[in-house]
């Protein structure tokens, strides 16, 4: 499986607490914050509840 990096580049105030979540999930909180992730199926449907907070490098992405 290959690495994802994910960098919040947007500010989690007025989201959703069910976002929010999310981006503590994936260890991310504060803008500029990076994490490295397999990914999997479940990271896809995490990127994908939070894609307009997050910029997603990897190999395949």
């Amino acid at each position: 499986m290959s690495a994802v990096k994910i960098t919040q580049v947007r500010s989690g105030i007025g989201q959703t607490d069910r976002h929010l979540g999310t981006l503590r999930a994936l260890g991310l909180g504060k803008i500029g914050r990076t994490a490295e992730h397999e990914d999997t199926a479940q990271l896809r449907g995490m990127l994908r509840q939070v894609r307009h907070l997050v910029r997603i490098d990897g190999k395949d992405s």
